[in-house]
């Protein structure tokens, strides 16, 4: 199958055109720069040139394929609501390209969009209003297309993708902990965090995409609530650092615009998603990952 990836030089996407590239399937991966290009040559994939504000070259690419993985997003966070806007609009482009066509549509989103509190399954619908979770725009995009005739589904990744290269959530509560000498948790610490290994969720993304349905929901779970006390406990054996629980009116001096993902307590099952794609995590887990040292040099 041939296979346009957006996102494809990043942590998960280039896990991701890894795990296609051995299952027999053709890459032809989205690239904004010559270093990217360069790395998708040196994988075995092919380079189409264009970026995530360049709607056109998201038109040639999913149209020249048979299939489309939508990773690519913009993390910059001090714009996170307008990134999310222009992620739907993303969708809808890759969406207006397959419209009338076989070819899936995978689109990226994550757990923490959903209700706290409560196991989530793949079942449980995205807030209707954004006002809960910016990022609900993707999968609502992703409705929209799915009424106009294209085939969509949704993968949502934990809040921890974790693995070597790391950038994400947990690096982020690392580096507050070396800034402030401590590792923290918000109250008892007892809020639970989902987790993926970057490779089980490319392995997911694969499989997915050659059994998955329009219209389902995937999630990219291998574990599904890590107390977050948990993993601040493992950052701080792992940065030779006290741990510390804060209390809520103090947690943001210590976790700045991070305090609401800290203070998040969004487990997640992924029961239904194995069952349906025969999907087995096989990679370390969180905390074993943190305990190797993962972060203790991020």
């Amino acid at each position: 199958m041939r296979v346009f990836v957006t996102g494809a030089t990043g942590f998960v996407g280039t896990a991701v055109v890894e795990e296609l590239l051995a299952a027999g399937h053709e890459v032809l991966g989205l690239a904004r720069s010559e270093r990217s290009a360069a790395a998708l040559i040196a994988a075995g994939a092919k380079v189409h040139r264009g970026d995530l504000g360049d709607l056109e070259s998201l038109r040639t690419g999913a149209a020249a394929t048979d299939a489309t993985i939508h990773l690519g997003f913009n993390h910059d966070f001090s714009r996170f609501v307008e990134s999310c806007h222009e992620d739907a609009q993303v969708i809808e482009t890759l969406g207006a390209a397959l419209t009338g066509r076989d070819g899936l549509l995978l689109v990226t989103s994550g757990t923490a969009i959903l209700p706290g509190g409560t196991v989530s399954t793949e079942a449980t619908p995205a807030p209707m209003s954004e006002g809960a979770h910016p990022r609900t725009a993707s999968e609502h995009a992703a409705a929209r297309v799915a009424e106009r005739g294209a085939k969509v589904a949704v993968v949502r990744l934990s809040p921890s993708v974790h693995g070597a290269g790391d950038q994400g959530f947990v690096s982020f509560v690392a580096t507050f902990a070396r800034q402030h000498g401590r590792s923290a948790y918000v109250g008892k610490g007892l809020n639970r965090w989902c987790a993926v290994h970057r490779r089980d969720a490319a392995r997911l993304f694969r499989l997915a995409l050659e059994k998955g349905e329009g219209g389902a929901c995937y999630h990219a779970v291998s574990e599904s609530a890590v107390p977050f006390r948990d993993i601040a406990a493992a950052l701080g054996r792992s940065l030779d650092l006290p741990v510390e629980g804060l209390p809520p009116d103090a947690a943001g001096a210590h976790f700045d615009w991070f305090t609401a993902l800290a203070s998040s307590d969004t487990p997640a099952s992924s029961d239904w998603t194995r069952t349906t794609l025969g999907w087995h995590p096989t990679e370390l887990g969180l905390l074993a990952d943190i305990e190797s040292g993962l972060y203790s040099g991020t």
